[in-house]
Order: structure tokens, then sequence, then C-alpha cells
């Protein structure tokens, strides 16, 4: 199973989420869920450096990812960024939604 972990500040903003494990819906390059949830993070990573400016935020292993958000940074650069985690978060949702076998999401607060 995947688990997908959405942390939030006081405020409500998404500081980061991680994704671990694997889905285990189908074998290894044929997995479409796990295929599913990749995208959506590797996506929001990219689009984070692409179209918010922001560097190495992100780690990756097998079977894991962690994209954080710098307390740093401000104004439209921060604007950009919770779109891009807040679109994400709905993506992780909607996996779950139709594979909640599979995926399951979680928020905390930091």
């Amino acid at each position: 199973m995947i688990k997908v972990v959405i942390k939030r500040d006081s405020e409500g903003s998404i500081r980061s989420f991680s994704v671990d494990g694997h889905a285990g819906y189908a074998k290894k390059g044929s997995d479409i869920v796990c295929s599913a949830v990749s995208a959506t993070a590797y996506t929001a990573a990219g689009a984070l450096q692409e179209l918010a400016g922001l560097e190495g935020c992100h780690t990756v292993a097998d079977g894991h990812m962690t994209v954080t958000i710098p307390s740093s940074i401000t104004g439209d650069q921060a604007s950009i960024a919770g779109i891009i985690m807040e679109t994400a978060a709905i993506g992780f949702k909607q996996i779950e939604l139709s594979y909640g076998k599979y995926v399951v999401v979680v928020e905390e607060e930091v």
C-alpha cells in the first residue's frame, strides 16, 4: 500500500507531502496505481521547480518521495507553491477515492 502524508501548518497551508510504499495493484512496471501516484508527485516537484522557482525541494528513494516547501518563501512564489501543493493533494485524494485498497492519504498538522 502507498501512504501519502500531507503536512499542513497552523494556517492550513501545505508545507510538505511524503509518498511511501508500493501499491501492489500489479507487478512492477504495470502498476497503474503506482504510476498515477508517482506522476502526481513528480508533476508537483517539477512544477515547483519550473513555475515557483524552487530548486531541490524534493528527495527520492526507492518507494519514497518527499516534497517540502521552504518556510522562507513569500509573495508570489509562496502563492504559486501553495496552488501546486493543493493541486497535488487533490490528485492524491482522487486516486485514493478510486483505489482506496492501494492508497491512503493522511493529513497532519505540523
